[in-house]
Parts: structure tokens; sequence; C-alpha cells
């Protein structure tokens, strides 16, 4: 068969202990995966321990490419606050049954066995103290000990179904009475992502929410985009509201608009129309400038914002033309600006789109699959999970354990 085995040369754990074949020839197995992601990954190690044979197929010449640039390369792989409420989806229960039959603790379980050590940074988010290559390399090995077929750099041609699932790449076709959807969505379309598994909805009839960016910079118009360029650079604690929906995190200036892990969170949640930014989430800022006034009457207003914001941020917004302006402001002057950093308003004209969105939100409709499963309801035998289904979760480690939860459970079913 032409087996080998890959390795990392630069002294990381092995991604290599999967045989990796190149083999043209037809070949039969008892389920294909398409997509070597995180998702992917976990499916077929799930199979495989079930004894099932397993062949993962990736046009991409390296497994868990997505990992493997995550988290800034240490992969945010997942979150001890996972909860179904903190996943988007047209249908927010269809998460529940995947999301409690293998948790997070499941996965920490699995890294902990594998001697990775990791740390949690903030808000539940757990990190590799190392690096994401070492989450790629343990899902690589569990992968290797059920004997999963690991084929990369396979330009997937066709795909049809007739009493077996037919898959036709540039390197050989292979047949199998399941198929997992495992391509994720087109988010990051620089590592490889496309929307293929939209395609392959459609093909075989199945129905689409309709996808778009998630967690993804917004990018603003008029005044707000002079005052966001003005400001590149400048972060700050910020609670940003869509409707009901907020996010307190800090926000980050642009030359585009806004990004930050609040904006993306939100980014989520938006659509069209205005959102509001509590500046000064932490304090009530009419108070605290009422106080200044009486102690400090003719310092610079700028100077008492500069002790609640990032100075250019607290210039900008005291100064006017470059006019000196002092803490002995009337009470009416002091409760407008007070508003304003409560309750500052911006509508966003649009997102940064798919380039630097993290996710896909929307996908493919939860109404056409089985929540325990995954498993298509009008297609026997084929599965869909991860990115491509239409279930988003927050920012933080949340769309990994989303991978991890919903592959574990195709494999399970498989």
């Amino acid at each position: 068969m032409g087996w080998r085995r890959r390795s990392c040369a630069d002294g990381n754990p092995a991604l290599g202990d999967v045989v990796i074949s190149s083999s043209h020839a037809v070949a039969a197995f008892d389920v294909i995966i398409l997509g070597a992601g995180a998702a992917g990954l976990m499916c077929a190690l799930s199979a495989g321990g079930r004894g099932r044979r397993v062949l993962i197929l990736d046009q991409l010449s390296e497994a868990g490419a997505k990992i493997l640039i995550s988290g800034g390369g240490r992969c945010n792989f997942t979150n001890l606050e996972v909860a179904p409420e903190r996943f988007l989806s047209a249908n927010p229960h269809f998460c529940k049954s995947a999301l409690s039959r293998y948790t997070q603790h499941d996965f920490i379980a699995m890294v902990r066995r594998h001697r990775i050590a990791y740390h949690e940074k903030t808000l539940g988010q757990l990190f590799c103290d190392g690096s994401a290559r070492q989450i790629v390399a343990m899902l690589l090995a569990e992968c290797a000990a059920q004997r999963v077929d690991l084929r990369v750099a396979h330009r997937i041609l066709d795909v049809s179904r007739a009493d077996h699932f037919r898959v036709t790449t540039d390197r050989g076709t292979f047949t199998a009475p399941a198929l997992v959807i495992a391509t994720g969505g087109p988010s990051i379309p620089r590592m490889g992502a496309t929307g293929y598994a939209y395609e392959l909805a459609r093909r075989f009839g199945l129905p689409l929410i309709e996808p778009r960016p998630g967690l993804v910079p917004l990018k603003m118009g008029g005044a707000a985009l002079e005052l966001c360029r003005s400001l590149a650079g400048v972060s700050a604690d910020a609670a940003v509201a869509c409707g009901r929906d907020r996010f307190r995190e800090k926000i980050l200036f642009t030359h585009r608009g806004l990004s930050g892990p609040a904006i993306l969170q939100i980014s989520s949640y938006w659509r069209t129309g205005p959102l509001t930014i509590d500046l000064l989430p932490h304090i009530e800022p009419l108070a605290f400038f009422k106080e200044r006034k009486r102690s400090r009457p003719r310092a610079e207003l700028k100077n008492a914002l500069g002790e609640l914001l990032p100075a250019r941020l607290a210039e900008a917004l005291a100064g006017t033309n470059g006019t000196i302006v002092t803490a002995n402001q009337p009470d009416r002057a002091l409760t407008t600006l007070a508003a304003r950093l409560k309750n500052w308003t911006v509508e966003p004209i649009g997102s940064e789109g798919w380039d630097k969105a993290e996710v896909a939100a929307g996908g493919i409709d939860t109404a056409a699959l089985s929540s325990r499963t995954m498993e298509a309801r009008a297609v026997p035998g084929l599965y869909v999970i991860g990115e491509a289904v239409d279930v988003t979760g927050w920012l933080g480690g949340y769309n990994f354990q989303w991978a991890w939860s919903s592959g574990w459970c195709a494999g399970q079913a498989i």
C-alpha cells in the first residue's frame, strides 16, 4: 500500500503516528470522514475505538490546520463553563444531547492522559502551556491507536451514493456505507476553508440556515469610523450589547471599525442596526465626575477621564478642537458625558467577512439531523458534525468543544 509515517523535525511531539497512504487503488471502509480538522479527527478516533474501519480524507497537506493556528498557536481547546445557552442555533436545544454526552471534562481527561500542560487564561478558557501542535499530536496518536487511515492532499472530485457512498479524489476512489461531512465552514479561507459542506448538503437535499461570518470584527462608517481610525490600536474594557445580548470584555479600535473579544462575541448575534457600548461598565461615571469637580475643579477633564480610560481614548472624548476642558463643568454637561460613556451607540455598516471570521454562524439545518447521532434523518449513513452544522459557540473554546462533542457522538453511532 505504500505506507509512510510523518514526523516533526523540530522536536515537538510527532504528528505522524497515524498511517498515511498514497495508494491510488479503490478501497472500501466502514466510514469515510471528509475533513481532518477537530471534528473529523474526534469522530475518527471515536468510531475507530468501536472497531470501525475509518478513512479520513483532507485536501490540505497536514491534519488539524485550524487547530495549529488557534489561540495564537496555543489552542484554546475548551472552556470550563460550557453550557448549551452559550451556543447559537435556529434550534437552541439541538446541542444539548451532544454536549452532555461528551463534555469538556471528558476532553480535559484526554489532555491529561497525554500529559499536556495547560492553564486557564480567563473566563474559563483553557490553553496549552506549550503549543497547539500538542493537541493535534494527541488526536493523531489516538487515531493511530485505532488504525485510522488518514490521507491528506486528496482533492475531492465527486461524492455520490447508491447502495454505498462513493468518494472520488485525484488520488483514488473510496467507498463506505457511512459518510461524515466534517469539512467545516468558509471562515479563514487562507487556510483552505471553503463552503464545500454546504454544496454537499444541497446535493443530498439537506436544508441550510443561511451561513454568515461569526466571531468577526465589525466595520464602521461616518463619524464612528473617524473616531476608530484616530484610536486604532487602543483597547478598553467595555460591555457591548445587541438587544438583550450583552458581553463584557475588551474592545479594540481599528482602522476599519471595532474588534476585540467583546465585539467578536456580539458579532455572532448582530445582523443590522445599532449596538450600544458601555465604556465604563465597572463604575457610575456621573458620581465620579461630581466628586472630581468638588475636589479638583481646575483639573483637565481628560485627566479625570484618564483615571478611568486609556489616555488616548480619554483625550478623544474630553477634548474639542484642542480646547482645554476642565472638570468644573455644569452638572448638565457632566450628566450628558456620563450618559454617552455608559451608552455609546454605534451602527456597524457590515462585518470584515469570511477572511477575518473565526467561525461560520448558520450552516446545515439541525432540523434535518438527529441531535443524538448527528445522522441525516432522510439520508441514512450520512452524518454532519462540527462547524458545518448550524451550531455556533461563543468565543473562548466553545466551538472546539462542539467539534469534540458532535464528532464523538457521530463516531459512537456509526
